[in-house]
């Protein structure tokens, strides 16, 4: 059983790579027990799914210095409707980068603000050559914003 709100991750995933960072994440939450997590496409996240999350990991690649066209398509279509009704959602960032990931970054929590969303951690950036270690470094985000979840920190 659940806290009744999920951790919401919203993932872009276009490559094997991506997929298992996204997969990561989402076992890393799954691995507290009281949480319920549901892990989408930013293409197949709506308003009444951000609405509804506790908590929300953002999970993008850095497409050429910015966040993904599939984030920017959610922002786009939740911003105004989430607007008023999501204020203070605490939200985790992890970008694949294969280069620096600020332009990303910047760009994510540029919307995020003006969304009144709250980050919760520093960004996740996996920078340069695909790397083992991402994954493990994925599993613990996920798995740390699930426990905060469930212990109330928001």
């Amino acid at each position: 059983m659940g806290t009744g709100r999920p951790l919401l991750i919203v993932a872009h995933a276009p490559s094997s790579n991506t997929a298992r960072l996204r997969d990561a994440i989402l076992a890393g939450a799954q691995r507290v027990e009281n949480v319920d997590v549901l892990a989408r496409s930013p293409f197949e996240t709506n308003p009444a799914d951000v609405k509804a999350a506790g908590a929300l990991i953002l999970f993008t690649t850095e497409n050429l210095g910015y966040m993904s066209g599939a984030l920017k398509d959610f922002f786009d279509r939740i911003y105004y409707p989430c607007l008023e009704e999501t204020q203070g959602l605490s939200y985790a960032l992890c970008i694949r980068a294969g280069h620096d990931g600020t332009g990303t970054r910047i760009g994510v929590e540029k919307i995020a603000t003006g969304l009144r969303w709250r980050l919760m951690q520093s960004p996740l950036i996996c920078r340069g050559e695909f790397q083992e270690r991402f994954v493990g470094q994925c599993e613990e985000l996920g798995e740390a914003m699930a426990a905060g979840l469930e212990a109330g920190i928001f």
